[in-house]
């Protein structure tokens, strides 16, 4: 029997030590509810789960982006719906305009009541936007096409979604020119300039047309919102799943992780015990030297 150096005791320190290493390690992960904490404590899975985790983040950036580009295309919309109804009535006025009935006074106030209309079109056209971006024509002092607008739908440049429609939502962009002319101009005569009979008739046309023109743009921005709105549904169900692949990886489990925490520490009070009986142990040499 050896007692300058105690090997059983040293073993039993060396276990110990490496018992209160893993318990630490159990006692954090229970602590933050990660299995990952650190690269150590996996380096590959550390990795994929950061991985997840970006691409997490930028599914959830293109949720709320679909979700304004959804409001953008609803104010367009509605303002559009707005303009369908003031060139409904101004067909209307039209056709009383047209009608022999109509007296020459009557159809100035009706050429009034057109151009008033024609101001209000051409005002919503210029005044619609969503956070300063102008929607139904260039800006709100230029009177041109609208600029489309592009939308960014995932984590990579392709992920995109557009506006098909070319937009010009007032008077100009409709071919309303000539009947804003008219209107503008009054009436001198029943065969003057301004609103007459005749040329209430094919004014008429024009609004027909004008008509068309207008509901063609919205069904496109309405094409467009029902795409952003499937690309917002299945983007939440990736978002859902990569965080459901993301926390497999990162989280801890802590039915699992209690139970090796439990495990860990009986064998640390029986590494302790170990200790103290190698110790022990070395006191029987005294009984040979009695």
């Amino acid at each position: 029997m050896r007692i300058n150096t105690n090997i059983a005791s040293m073993q039993a320190q060396e276990s110990a030590s490496l018992t209160n290493k893993t318990l630490g390690s159990s006692l954090e992960k229970l602590s933050s509810g990660l299995r990952i904490n650190k690269a150590s404590d996996d380096a590959s899975g550390l990795s994929i789960a950061d991985k997840l985790r970006t691409q997490a983040n930028g599914v959830s950036q293109a949720i709320s982006n679909g979700s304004s580009a959804v409001a953008l295309t609803q104010i367009a919309d509605k303002a559009m719906a707005e303009q369908s109804n003031i060139l409904d009535i101004m067909k209307t006025k039209l056709i009383q305009a047209s009608t022999a009935t109509t007296s020459t006074a009557g159809r100035v106030a009706i050429a009034k009541d057109v151009s008033k209309l024609m101001d209000q079109l051409d005002n919503i056209a210029s005044q619609t936007n969503y956070n300063g971006i102008s929607l139904l024509q260039k800006d709100a002092t230029t009177n041109t096409v609208a600029d489309a607008q592009t939308f960014q739908m995932g984590d990579k440049a392709a992920n995109t979604i557009s506006t098909g429609a070319t937009v010009q939502a007032n008077s100009t962009g409709l071919s309303l020119t000539t009947l804003d002319g008219l209107v503008s101009g009054g009436v001198t005569s029943a065969a003057g300039a301004g609103i007459t009979a005749a040329n209430a008739r094919t004014q008429m046309l024009e609004v027909d047309q004008a008509l068309d023109r207008l509901n063609g743009w919205r069904a496109d921005f309405g094409s467009t919102q029902n795409q952003l709105e499937s690309a917002v549904r299945n983007l939440s169900t990736q978002q859902t799943n990569i965080k459901n692949a993301e926390s497999i990886i990162r989280d801890v489990d802590y039915a699992k992780e209690s139970a090796n925490f439990s495990k860990q520490n009986i064998i640390a009070q029986a590494g302790t015990y170990a200790m103290s009986q190698s110790n022990a142990m070395q006191q029987n040499v005294m009984r040979l030297l009695q």
